[in-house]
């Protein structure tokens, strides 16, 4: 690695596409300023975004450590901190970080960071990162000794992370995982998070326009009226829970979204059980909001289509707040299952799209295509 010159540090942040370059590049902006006052001694930082697909075609830390490595070497660059929202692995755990002090690399795994505050949190780790790998440079001291733990976010009290053996082969120096429930938690949160869960509204649009057409007829059909008017609010939770649930499931079964795995390691299976829990979350955030759009709007649509006069000599009930209430909620529910139905029409890749993250896609891409030969 080169050294720094005339006191500035030459930082690359090289991320993943999509999510990782998006948050890379915020960070950019302001982390200059932030590591000169953090690092003191007069000392500039030069950073620089680089979107490179660096974890394609693996999940192996020291494989994308060795590419950072020889990426690094054909650069003028002091430090490189390697952002993926790949969740990678390390004998069973959870990857945070791995430091290589010898050749100034970090791999940082986003999804450890949880799915709340992660732009703050990416900052923090980039941060001390640098920091930690250009410390011994800076202070003029002997290179960091191998396992000497940073400080910063990867050594909170209170968070479930932990220094973690690394071999004497590998190029980090350094490795932070995470483990146990706390930690399982804090990684399907980040995995989530990367998946953007919104984006599942948008991108399933043949089965949106089913579910809003079936509201709109249902939302006039005296005969649900009937039905919402003598329904129990019981029996109207165990609709709404029942039409989410048949939505949920089908999208996974019909789009081919639950993971299989050959290896039948207690490892690989822990794994496998991780992806498609990320999965049931993923669909299911994006199905409620889809619900709570179609209450919305059927709840506007009852407001404005409905006769009072006509509807209390139908349901022998007048046609109150609580009416139009109860009338739109299990309306949502019916047209919930017409979605479900309507994203039949939808193609597995645009549901894949939808759901998941770039480098996700590419993940079960390549799984496929594996499984396939």
């Amino acid at each position: 690695m080169p050294k720094s010159s005339q006191g500035v540090t030459a930082v690359a942040l090289l991320a993943d596409p999509d999510a990782p370059t998006e948050i890379a590049q915020r960070m950019a902006r302001r982390l200059p300023d932030r590591l000169a006052r953090k690092s003191g001694k007069g000392r500039r930082f030069d950073v620089k975004v680089v979107s490179e697909p660096i974890t394609a075609g693996t999940e192996d830390p020291p494989t994308v450590m060795r590419r950072i490595r020889e990426r690094a070497s054909a650069e003028e660059w002091d430090i490189v901190v390697a952002l993926t929202d790949l969740p990678l692995h390390s004998h069973g755990r959870k990857l945070v970080v791995d430091l290589s002090y010898e050749h100034g690399l970090a791999l940082l795994s986003l999804p450890s960071l949880g799915g709340w505050r992660l732009q703050t949190r990416a900052q923090r780790a980039v941060e001390e990162a640098v920091l930690s790998l250009a410390g011994p440079r800076a202070g003029g001291a002997e290179e960091e000794p191998r396992g000497a733990p940073p400080h910063g976010p990867f050594h909170e009290p209170l968070a479930p992370v932990r220094p973690d053996p690394v071999g004497e082969d590998e190029t980090a120096d350094l490795r932070y995982t995470t483990s146990g429930p706390r930690g399982y938690l804090r990684v399907l949160g980040g995995m989530v998070r990367a998946n953007r869960p919104w984006r599942l509204v948008p991108g399933l649009s043949k089965a949106l326009a089913a579910a809003l057409a079936t509201g709109a007829i249902a939302t006039v059909n005296a005969t649900v009226w009937s039905l919402a008017a003598s329904l129990s609010t019981p029996r109207l939770v165990i609709a709404m829970v029942g039409s989410v649930a048949l939505m949920i499931g089908w999208l996974i079964v019909d789009a081919h979204l639950w993971h299989h795995t050959a290896d039948i390691s207690p490892e690989a299976r822990k794994r496998a059980a991780l992806y498609n829990a990320s999965t049931v979350v993923t669909v299911a955030i994006g199905v409620l909001v889809c619900y709570a759009g179609l209450l919305v709007i059927n709840f506007l649509w009852a407001l404005f289509i409905l006769n009072d006069q006509v509807f209390a000599s139908t349901t022998r009930t007048p046609l109150h707040a609580t009416e139009y209430w109860t009338l739109a909620w299990f309306v949502a529910s019916v047209a919930t299952v017409g979605g479900a139905l309507g994203s039949g029409l939808e193609s597995d890749e645009a549901i894949r799209t939808a759901a998941y993250s770039k480098r996700e896609q590419e993940r079960r891409r390549r799984l496929q295509d594996d499984h396939e030969d």
